[in-house]
């Protein structure tokens, strides 16, 4: 079972408690945006084996989002951190490094 941390209230909560947000740092698509951006923005999201960053929820706890850094397929996580940050930390970034050594950020920002 997956579980992950809340940066905010410290709990160690199991999945069950928690509500996937999908994809994290993606752009939101403006209200002018044209059909194509928005299509973008609304279907087509990153689906990666391996390192992943996604938004939770913590639903039955202290309510609110943040990030987590996990492997999809090892469920391994990495950390989690606040949602209102435009990239995971450091000290996340190193743990991934860690355990993937080829593994780079910008790999992940394509």
């Amino acid at each position: 079972m997956l579980t992950l941390k809340c940066p905010y209230c410290g709990v160690q909560a199991d999945e069950t408690e928690l509500s996937a947000g999908g994809e994290a740092h993606v752009s939101r698509a403006l209200p002018d945006s044209d059909d194509s951006t928005l299509a973008n923005y609304l279907f087509y999201r990153e689906n990666p084996r391996g390192v992943h960053f996604e938004r939770w929820r913590h639903s039955n706890g202290c309510g609110k989002w943040f990030h987590a850094a996990r492997n999809t397929m090892t469920l391994e996580v990495y950390g989690t951190y606040s949602a209102q940050v435009f990239g995971p930390k450091e000290e996340i970034i190193a743990r991934i490094q860690e355990r993937h050594p080829d593994w780079t950020p910008e790999a992940e920002a394509k």
